[in-house]
Order: structure tokens, then C-alpha cells, then sequence
């Protein structure tokens, strides 16, 4: 009898199934997966006027232009970097390190500069090389031929530089720090010769000590009280 009477009690705590079920059973079969063929992937719309941009920063509306920005020197001029040195300094607290950068601008014009800059980063020291450049800025003589009127020797501290004009076609016969400043000056056609120390500031400082140095030969006639056909002849 007990036992009878635990299944009777069994049976009246299961709850009765109610027609709700069968709503939600039915909901269930008409459930349609996302991956499904009858649905339709989310369209973004495209809003008149509004650029578009992809991943990989081109402009995908609104014309053909491209959105890659060209890099710009930051002086105007064509720059070149000389040499980055290291720097050390000992202080009562131990080693101080910085680098040293020398930097040459020019517009191959007759138009060059050269700077120096020190920091404790690469990057800000040829930043702060190329702002001196700019500040520091010479013109030079050159002549039609693109070479020079003259030979001429440059001098600074120990530094030696023979420079003497070339024929057409010889190109710029140099090296090293003498090279990069010819260049950037406009030369083409140039014999030069490193006769001192090879500091790099100093045969820069000497090639364009000795690049100013050249007279033309207007000059030379006013020096002399006489014409230029005077000279020639």
C-alpha cells in the first residue's frame, strides 16, 4: 500500500504539458539557421556623399584618387645624411650616450647647406641636422658647363680639398663627404681629391670653403679695371 501510495504522489507533482509547448515546438521547426541559403547576408548601404574607405586606406568612392600620401622632405631641399656617430660622455654618474648626425641639403642649383644635430635619438638628431642645414645655406658658383671656373683648394682645421674642373662627360670624380656636397650643388662634370684629414665635417666645411672661393670671369676683369673681351683675348 505504501508503495502505491509513492507513485500515486509521483505522479501528481509531474506537471501537465500544456498546449504553450506545442507553440514552441512548432517555432523550433520553422527556425531557420543563419547559414541557410534563404537568408541574405547583411548589406552595408552606401550613403550619397559619404567616402568609403578599405583596409587598406584606399579610397573605394568618390573617384579614383588613391589616399597614399607621398613623403615630403621636411627642409625642401634634396637631403642626404653624411654619417650618424655615436657620442659617449663621462660624468661623475657614469656614461651619458647620444648620437651625433651631419646632414647635407641642396637643390642642385647651386644652392647647398649643411648641419649638425645631437640628441639622445637618432631620429631628433637628423631632424635637428636638417633644420641647420636650412639655416646654413650657401650659393655657389657654377658656370654653363656645370663644372667650375677655376681649381681651387679648400682649407678647414686639417682638412685638404683639391677641386678642379673636368670635361664634359667626366661626371663627379669624388668620394665620400666631397661627393655629396658636389652633387647636391649641381656639378657634373668635376676632378677632386681629398689632401688632409678625412674628418667628415671638416672636408664638408673645406669643399665649400673652397667651392666659394672660385671667381668668374666678370670678376676678374672688374679686379683688373678691364673688359671681359679684354680678358679672352
Amino acid at each position: 500500500m505504501e508503495e502505491i501510495k509513492q507513485a500515486t504522489s509521483e505522479t501528481e507533482k509531474k506537471p501537465e504539458v500544456k498546449e504553450g509547448n506545442n507553440t514552441l515546438e512548432k517555432s523550433k521547426k520553422q527556425f531557420i539557421k543563419a547559414n541557410s541559403s534563404n537568408v541574405k547576408p547583411f548589406e552595408k548601404k552606401s550613403i550619397p556623399g559619404k567616402k568609403s574607405f578599405s583596409k587598406d586606406g584606399a579610397n573605394s568612392g568618390g573617384g579614383n584618387r588613391s589616399a597614399k600620401i607621398s613623403k615630403q622632405s621636411v627642409t625642401g631641399y634634396e637631403e642626404k645624411i653624411v654619417g650618424v656617430k655615436k657620442i659617449s660622455k663621462t660624468t661623475k654618474g657614469g656614461r651619458n650616450m647620444r648620437f651625433s648626425a651631419l646632414a647635407v641639403i641642396g637643390d642642385r642649383k647651386g644652392n647647398v647647406g649643411f648641419g649638425l644635430g645631437k640628441s639622445i635619438e637618432v631620429p631628433v638628431a637628423i631632424r635637428k641636422a636638417l633644420k641647420s642645414a636650412k639655416n646654413n645655406m650657401y650659393k655657389i658658383k657654377m658656370n654653363k658647363n656645370f663644372t667650375l671656373y677655376h681649381e681651387v683648394i679648400g682649407k678647414h682645421g686639417a682638412g685638404r680639398v683639391l677641386i678642379k674642373p673636368a670635361p664634359k662627360g667626366t661626371g663627379v670624380i669624388a668620394g665620400g663627404p666631397i661627393k655629396v656636397v658636389l652633387e647636391l650643388c649641381g656639378f657634373r662634370d668635376v676632378y677632386s681629391k681629398n689632401l688632409g684629414r678625412n674628418t667628415s665635417l671638416n672636408m664638408v666645411r673645406a669643399t665649400i670653403k673652397g667651392l666659394q672661393m672660385q671667381k668668374s670671369p666678370k670678376e676678374y676683369a672688374a679686379l683688373r679695371d678691364k673688359q671681359l673681351k679684354e680678358i679672352w683675348e
